[in-house]
């Protein structure tokens, strides 16, 4: 049986898609070995957003073609879309494939193995218009199934090359959507998570068709679905009829990641991001109102390019003001290639590494006040796995439907389930919990 190895560089997408390019050598006999080990093929899905993500992924290849010389080396993803030349010319690369046509590779394979040549099958993604259906019908992991609704963005910020690596905004079809989704619950999982590139702009280029519609069918539709969370919406998405079905949806959760990467006007401006904050602080009020105790997460990108103090200052003043639950805080990073890289202004290393760790000390501040608005309540989690910083003790981890993290005593057999816990002591970055039972009505 020939086998297959996989590793994954970046973001949910690019490990949905690996996942689903799985599927296809499952189909045609492979056996899935770990990436450490020896293997027939090795397929290296790969990350570009940073300058840091294209060497990963050079070092990545080069360790695959180290391991088995006379393996089938095969590139994919997003560094592979942006520059296909650079990864041709590592030595040991067989074949090039960006982020559409990976329904192909199993046939570039057997192309590679009659003629000995290297392939490069990336194509001009600007051009694509195409959503390219990729099925998973299973994860891995057991607990949080991916579903991948649209590819894509229009927005050209001025920070980020995905556009360029992706492609323009292109929606999936809804009936695939739930199709897929209906896939998922009846291979026992309760939860969906749907993601994208830019997820929040589904629908955009479908006729009389959008987000909030595709969610009420998921909600109508889908037999015995308990969770739906949604991986990103940016605040321009956030439209009052999506509101309105957050507030009325009896599986969408508690919890919305909304990157604002700025607080300051000035800075949204040089970015090229199509909100001010005052729409932002208007949209935050809205869904609060529509869903108390809301946890908002957010993305926030720090001492880019002419930032002030001042310009800082008003972002550190509005997350504080405007509680967010949790940030995931990033220095800024030069991409080559972005207008932001060429632009004057660039703040010095050292500015922004304190500025990360103010913002870092303000967000472990609001992320323990969230919590503690639920201690002693009781909440439902889904334990995924053992507590990861200690697996001696018999703990499990997962998530409340508001993204709170709880670790509570349990064995395997609760892995999956939908649990009823007790909060006995909120924290940050985890919850202490007691369990109290199963929930019941569960597919199995």
């Amino acid at each position: 049986m020939p086998t297959v190895a996989f590793h994954t560089l970046g973001c949910k997408v690019n490990h949905y898609e690996t996942e689903a390019i799985w599927q296809l050598f499952k189909e045609q006999s492979y056996s899935r070995v770990e990436f450490e080990h020896h293997s027939d093929v090795y397929v290296i899905n790969t990350c570009t957003v940073t300058n840091t993500g294209d060497k990963k992924s050079r070092q990545v290849i080069r360790k695959a073609v180290r391991k088995n010389p006379d393996a089938v080396i095969c590139v994919t993803g997003c560094y592979a879309q942006t520059s296909p030349a650079e990864i041709m010319a590592i030595p040991g690369v067989d074949i090039v494939v960006g982020t559409q046509d990976r329904t192909k590779l199993l046939g570039y394979i057997d192309q590679y193995r009659q003629e000995r040549k290297p392939i490069n099958a990336v194509g001009n993604i600007m051009k694509n218009r195409i959503y390219e259906e990729l099925d998973v019908p299973a994860f891995t992991d057991r607990t949080r199934a991916s579903l991948k609704i649209q590819e894509g963005c229009n927005n050209f910020c001025t920070f980020c090359i995905i556009p360029w690596a992706r492609g323009l905004m292109r929606s999936r079809d809804p009936q695939e959507v739930v199709r897929q989704a209906q896939q998922l619950v009846n291979a026992g999982y309760q939860e969906i998570v749907l993601t994208g590139i830019h997820t929040g702009g589904y629908g955009e280029d479908l006729k009389n068709y959008n987000l909030a519609q595709l969610l009420r069918d998921l909600e109508q539709q889908v037999v015995g679905l308990k969770r739906l969370r949604i991986s990103s919406i940016e605040a321009s998405q956030l439209t009052d009829e999506v509101i309105d079905v957050l507030q009325n949806s009896n599986i969408v959760v508690r919890h919305l990641h909304i990157p604002i990467q700025s607080g300051s006007d000035t800075v949204l401006k040089r970015m090229r991001r199509k909100y001010t904050m005052e729409f932002f602080a208007d949209r935050l009020v809205q869904l609060r109102k529509a869903l108390p105790n809301l946890a908002i997460t957010s993305d926030v990108i720090v001492g880019f390019p002419g930032e002030t103090e001042e310009e800082f200052m008003e972002t550190y003043r509005f997350i504080h003001e405007h509680q967010f639950s949790e940030l995931h805080v990033f220095p800024y990073s030069q991409r080559t290639g972005t207008p932001a890289a060429r632009m004057d202004g660039q703040i010095d290393e050292e500015i922004k590494n304190e500025r990360v760790h103010r913002l870092i000390a303000l967000n472990d501040q609001l992320a323990k006040e969230y919590a503690s608005k639920f201690e002693g309540e009781l909440l439902e989690i889904i334990p995924e796995e053992r507590f990861k910083q200690n697996e001696e003790t018999g703990l499990l981890e997962g998530y409340t439907d508001n993204y709170l993290k709880v670790v509570i005593p349990g064995d395997d057999s609760l892995i999956g389930k939908i649990v009823k816990v007790k909060i006995v002591k909120a924290g940050y970055p985890y919850n202490e919990g007691q369990f109290v039972r199963v929930m019941e009505e569960q597919l199995v």
